[in-house]
């Protein structure tokens, strides 16, 4: 497996959940780690505790505020990557925005117009502006990769039609890139968590009384996803969709508690 040590990795939405295991998990590996989002400070769900954590688990952490729903604050990210590192070797495009409230149920027609924005805008179109301005600093590596972080909604029923059409979207985008990043030797895969015990599902569960025993913590999907970017055979999987579940089997992975799910994806297609 490739050495991560010393690697440029960028995770966009880190300040949290998915994005913040997979931070922490580079962490392990030695990797620079940019964590960008909005929320900043010294509480528990910033990318200045995501930044300083990653320097604590072994890496070396930077912490760069940007609304990904802003091109322009977007464009300053990279430009402000491109003159402090150089390159970037690890692109994981993971931000998302959680509708407020949040679509669960009923039909579209129940729910505000801009969820739209937050879950297309922020879950779609926010990677391809990112992924675009990161283009020209993955072509600096010698050896990039791209990792866009998905959902099993991208081929069945979850929450709303628009999540599912950003999720969709997403994996398409994905194929698309990777044919195109193909003659550059830069692979690019989608990343399918199962149930994850993010901070928001805990705070749901705590207040639906829901079992989340069997649920992927984000370190362990972060080790998952790490040991993807970590494989000798990332290209032969460009284009493709990799499910955590599988990962996490194949690399023999364990969550911080010594522990991992056994349970499958209960929708899963394939």
């Amino acid at each position: 497996m490739s050495d991560l040590k010393g690697q440029i990795a960028v995770v966009t939405g880190s300040s949290r959940g998915i994005g913040k295991g997979i931070a922490l998990a580079l962490a392990e590996q030695g990797c620079t780690v940019y964590a960008t989002g909005r929320t900043i400070g010294d509480g528990d769900r910033t990318i200045d505790t995501t930044a300083r954590q990653v320097t604590a688990a072994g890496g070396v952490g930077h912490a760069i505020r940007c609304d990904h729903g802003d091109d322009d604050d977007i464009a300053r990210l990279f430009e402000q990557i491109g003159q402090e590192a150089g390159r970037i070797d690890i692109l994981v495009n993971n931000v998302y925005k959680i509708p407020s409230p949040p679509a669960w149920g009923g039909g579209y027609w129940d729910h505000p117009i801009s969820i739209w924005d937050d879950q297309v805008g922020i879950g779609l179109r926010a990677h391809y502006v990112a992924s675009w301005h990161a283009a020209r600093l993955m072509f600096e590596s010698d050896n990039a990769r791209m990792l866009n972080v998905s959902s099993p909604g991208g081929q069945s029923y979850h929450f709303s039609s628009s999540y599912g059409a950003g999720k969709a979207g997403l994996d398409r985008l994905t194929a698309d890139m990777a044919v195109e990043l193909q003659p550059k030797g830069i692979p690019a895969c989608v990343l399918y968590p199962g149930s994850v015990s993010t901070e928001f599902i805990q705070d749901a569960a705590e207040e639906q009384g829901m079992d989340l025993s069997q649920s992927q913590t984000p370190l362990l999907v972060g080790r998952a996803a790490t040991s993807l970017l970590m494989s000798d055979d990332m290209m032969a999987r460009t284009g493709t969709i990799q499910w955590v579940e599988d990962l996490i089997s194949e690399f023999d992975l364990f969550d911080e508690n010594g522990s991992r799910p056994t349970a499958k994806y209960a929708q899963r297609d394939s």
